[in-house]
C-alpha cells in the first residue's frame, strides 16, 4: 500500500499550488493511477473534498493529515508492506516506528 501525504508532496515543488490547493490535489490524484499497489491520498485543508477516482482512495483528514496518515497506517498496514510518501521528519519518525517505509515526494509522478 502505498500512502501519499498530499499536502507535503504538493507542498515540495513552487508551481503555484497555493493558489489551488484542491486542483493541486486532484492533478496530483490522478499522476498516482495506473499504479499496481492500493494508493491512498490523505488530503486536509481546501483539499479535503477532492473525490476518489480508479486506483486511487481519497482519504480526508478532519484535522491533523500527519495524523490521518498514521491512523491508515495503523489501522490498515499491519499485514502487507506499507510505504508513506512524504518529507515530513516527525511523521517519518511516526509511521516507521509502525513498520512502514517512506519515501520521498520526488518518489511519485507529478503533472
Amino acid at each position: 500500500m502505498l500512502v501519499v501525504d498530499a499536502a507535503n508532496v504538493v507542498g515540495s515543488v513552487p508551481d503555484g499550488w497555493w493558489r489551488d490547493r484542491a486542483g493541486a490535489a486532484e492533478r496530483l490524484r490522478d499522476a498516482l493511477q495506473g499504479r499496481d499497489e492500493e494508493v491512498v491520498l490523505v488530503v486536509e485543508g481546501k483539499a479535503r473534498n477532492i473525490s476518489s477516482v480508479d486506483g486511487v482512495r481519497v482519504v480526508a483528514a478532519d484535522g491533523s493529515g500527519d495524523d490521518k496518515i498514521v491512523e491508515v497506517v495503523r489501522s490498515e498496514g499491519t499485514d502487507r508492506p506499507v510505504t508513506v510518501v512524504t518529507a515530513d521528519r516527525e511523521l517519518r519518525r511516526r509511521v516507521t516506528a509502525l513498520g512502514a517505509e517512506v519515501a520521498g515526494p520526488t518518489s511519485v509522478p507529478r503533472r
